[in-house]
């Protein structure tokens, strides 16, 4: 009897295994069959809604090259398997429904979401490199060469879309060469100025440059004293703010607005290596404004397509600003200059003491809980003034959009990083004298002062006080060109200048 039972739970145990081994399987086909599908182009398509996305797609080299080969969705926007698949597939999968079924794609800043910065977050570098196995094939031409060379140096910092971000879905504005045609263009029917501005006093006056259609307006900022820094207790505050010392600004002018495209393209014009006055001989004359040694041509396109006109000029170097102030002094027979750190903060406080020279606290304009939105105050006011990362939609925008401080400046916070003169160090405020005349920052350092914030900076970068560096490696890390560039950035489209005017004897003042 033992016996019988033993052996009819036996085969009952051989159905139940039997039963789930038939299960299994047919759950591993139909589930292998369902991950294959839902990683088929058409599957992606379902949820994916953005307007160009397929059609710039079939533009590209990933739909149509000589080798015949087609790359699918799931080839770029997911790791090759055993790499993490899986797990990027669902997490891929969760926010793409999520956005289908609970966001509007209307609202969506498709431009934005196009950038390097989102790109990087869903684009992965093994599944180029699980294609491109071989970075140096025959064809390769020279730059080429060189651009993979320094990549194979430099494969933790760097990605393959740090240079080939279209390759993938087309775009007919990407110059992904050097832009030997950049800046060449001119207005025409437009005045041509013959003569700078005549300043006689310290007044506000529009600045024409001469033998060009160009103008700019300088505001004159008055002299005075105050504390550069913030106070330990400000919000968002860091730490090479302080402490506060007690400095004195002597008078100077100041551009209203960052150094447009159209002011920069004027210089671009005159100096770069399309437009420079030669001898016969072909060589430059020293005796000519123009023989200063301008910007080489660009690759790719500096302003990253978002429109030049009165947006400020961006992705230039240092070295190109300094060198723009020196040729702007040459042609207006003017002293123009970046500003000092102590100068720039002056001018953006504009007589204030608080974080902003408008009511509000940083945390005011960040990110709210659900009370915080309640009773927290509304963002209008820092709208009304500054670009940044809630408003600015992902770039620069024209000055027209904010509204000026006190002393007639416009953007001083927000949009584009602006350079100063001093060198970065981490401890300038506790080097700097109280009672300091027109302090200029320490006397040697690596990098440079960087104040304002940009168009992509939370609330608490846009801050009067707050300051930062240049980062001369990373800004350039990307750049194909052997040697690279000293005059534009690969890797830095958030940064422009302002020029000042010193009140002196070429300007018009009277000793």
């Amino acid at each position: 009897m033992f016996k019988k039972f033993v052996h009819h739970l036996r085969k009952k145990l051989l159905l139940v295994l039997f039963i789930g081994f038939v299960l299994g399987l047919l759950v591993t086909i139909y589930s292998n069959k369902a991950l294959e599908y839902t990683s088929t182009n058409e599957s992606c398509e379902v949820c994916h809604v953005h307007p160009h996305v397929f059609d710039s797609w079939k533009l590209s080299t990933h739909y149509d090259n000589p080798a015949g080969f087609r790359v699918g969705c799931v080839d770029c926007h997911l790791p090759p398997k055993g790499q993490g698949y899986l797990k990027e597939k669902m997490i891929a999968a969760a926010r793409d429904v999520y956005g289908l079924v609970f966001k509007d794609s209307a609202d969506f800043n498709w431009e934005q979401k196009s950038t390097l910065e989102y790109a990087k977050h869903h684009v992965f570098k093994e599944s180029c490199l699980h294609c491109h196995q071989n970075l140096f094939p025959l064809t390769l031409s020279k730059e080429g060469q060189d651009a993979h060379l320094y990549y194979s140096q430099n494969e933790e910092e760097l990605r393959c879309i740090n240079c080939h971000l279209n390759v993938g879905h087309f775009d007919p504005n990407a110059i992904h060469a050097a832009n030997v045609d950049f800046g060449m263009g001119s207005d025409e029917n437009l005045e041509v100025f013959t003569e700078p501005a005549a300043v006689s006093a310290h007044e506000s006056f529009t600045e024409t440059i001469p033998n060009t259609t160009i103008s700019f307006n300088m505001k004159a900022i008055p002299g005075g004293s105050f504390k550069i820094g913030s106070p330990a207790d400000e919000q968002m505050r860091d730490a090479d703010e302080g402490p506060q010392k007690e400095v004195k600004i002597s008078p100077f002018f100041m551009a209203e607005i960052e150094v447009t495209w159209k002011e920069y393209l004027a210089f671009y014009e005159k100096t770069a290596a399309e437009g420079r006055s030669t001898d016969t001989e072909g060589a430059r004359t020293e005796d000519d404004v123009d023989a200063i040694s301008g910007p080489t041509p660009p690759y790719g396109q500096p302003d990253q397509n978002w429109g030049m006109g009165v947006r400020p000029a961006i992705t230039m170097s240092f070295h190109a600003a300094e060198t723009y102030c020196k040729w702007l002094s040459k042609v207006t027979g003017k002293t123009y200059r970046l500003p000092t750190e102590a100068e720039w903060e002056y001018a953006a406080r504009a007589g204030s003491e608080t974080p902003y020279f408008f009511e509000g606290q940083p945390k005011d304009f960040g990110e709210k809980g659900f009370i915080g939105s309640l009773f927290g105050k509304e963002s209008d006011i820092i709208n009304q003034y500054v670009i940044y990362e809630k408003n600015g939609m992902g770039r620069t925008q024209e000055p027209d959009m904010v509204e000026a401080n006190p002393f007639g400046l416009k953007n001083m916070l927000g949009n584009a990083l602006e350079y100063c003169s001093d060198w970065y160090a981490e401890d300038a405020f506790t080097q700097l004298a109280d009672g300091a005349v027109d302090p200029k920052g320490p006397a040697t350092g690596e990098e440079h002062v960087v104040k304002g914030g940009s168009f992509r900076s939370p609330a608490g970068d846009v801050r009067s006080a707050w300051r930062d560096y240049t980062r001369t490696v990373d800004w350039l890390r990307t750049d194909p060109q052997m040697p690279k560039s000293i005059w534009w950035l690969s890797d830095c489209n958030y940064i422009g200048f302002r020029v000042i005017c010193e009140f002196d004897e070429n300007t018009g003042k009277i000793n």
